[in-house]
């Protein structure tokens, strides 16, 4: 079975747990490489090819562009005039009557006045579509496929190569909905991030596993969904008051629930068959414990760059032995932080 096939195989279960609408475009028939992580070879050979009917601004194919850095994206929307996207806005769950009483009375603190233009300006991002005539959206799209398969060279803007990191078919933008760029601004940090890119990667080499594989971006989008309600709810704001940064503690919480869910499907071995449950568990869980399992990712990483310079210290530069993996009960909920009810 090939990466494409088993993608579409994939897509089909999410959509069964309702985790997909709109599953209509089959898989290309063209073969896709079974080894996706060497995928410079495979563009090697791509390099002069050209999409079908291509239009102007929409599918011409560079050699090779930059990649951009996440603060680079960011600054796109923080000079953009959002006003459009800024009316139509929800930072905040309506509650009245009782559900307001008891929110107020055991829900998590108020997000402090200071930050809601930052906290506005992510709910914009989640509003704003991807914008082909945008050198900058184009950019931010190569850059996740470039960081994920390893490869130097720009791809076509449509074709089957984007199901090869987990999207639903040719167009990644039409995966966007619900979570407007920021799905790809958050993947993006993912992967550019020098010190999450080696579990980006971890996960998205999972992601391709022959039987336990899933749609690598098509989960990210899920999980910046949770992340989106979780500030919407009020869940991220204690966090937040405490760091004063709203992007930066969405991001890392973002990381911190893909790693989560990176964990429980490796250590107990889930399959696509397996998502709509574990979407579920996991998203009760994080919002519950946000700080935990944002610890958690910490901790993680800095075992593992602590490895790294002992690796690297080592005369023969021996390995240190497997990633351990933190189970889900390791994890101590923070009660403070969970509802009542």
């Amino acid at each position: 079975m090939t990466e494409v096939e088993k993608t579409v195989a994939a897509l089909m279960v999410l959509q069964a747990n309702g985790l997909l609408t709109d599953f209509s475009k089959p898989a290309q028939e063209r073969e896709v490489s079974e080894d996706v992580l060497r995928a410079q070879e495979e563009w090697d050979a791509v390099e002069t090819v050209q999409p079908e009917n291509q239009s102007e601004g929409t599918g011409s194919l560079q050699n090779q562009s930059s990649l951009i850095s996440f603060n680079e994206a960011l600054a796109f929307f923080q000079t953009k005039d959002l006003s459009e996207y800024m009316m139509k806005i929800k930072p905040t769950v309506q509650r009245s009557g009782f559900s307001a009483l008891r929110h107020w009375l055991f829900g998590p603190p108020r997000l402090q006045n200071s930050l809601h233009e930052e906290r506005n300006l992510v709910f914009a991002m989640g509003l704003y579509p991807f914008d082909n005539t945008e050198e900058t959206h184009m950019r931010v799209l190569q850059t996740v496929y470039k960081r994920l398969t390893g490869t130097k060279l720009d791809c076509p803007r449509f074709g089957g190569h984007w199901e090869q990191i987990g999207f639903q078919g040719s167009d990644p933008a039409t995966d966007l909905r619900g979570t407007g760029f920021l799905g790809l601004m958050q993947v993006l940090y993912f992967v550019m991030e020098p010190r999450t890119l080696s579990l980006a990667r971890d996960i998205y080499k999972l992601s391709l596993h022959e039987t336990q594989n899933f749609p690598f971006c098509v989960m990210s989008i899920n999980i910046t969904r949770i992340a989106l309600q979780a500030l919407r709810e009020g869940n991220l704001s204690k966090e937040c008051n405490r760091r004063q940064q709203i992007i930066a503690v969405i991001n890392d919480f973002y990381v911190a629930t893909f790693f989560h869910l990176y964990q429980i499907w490796k250590s107990q071995h889930k399959t696509i068959a397996d998502s709509g449950y574990v979407i579920q568990d996991v998203t009760t869980f994080v919002n519950k414990n946000p700080r935990a399992v944002i610890r958690e990712l910490e901790k993680y990483l800095s075992e593992k760059r602590a490895n790294a310079i002992g690796q690297m210290d080592s005369p023969r530069g021996a390995s240190t032995g497997k990633d351990s993996f933190v189970g889900v009960c390791d994890l101590e909920p923070e009660e403070e932080e969970v509802d009542l009810v």
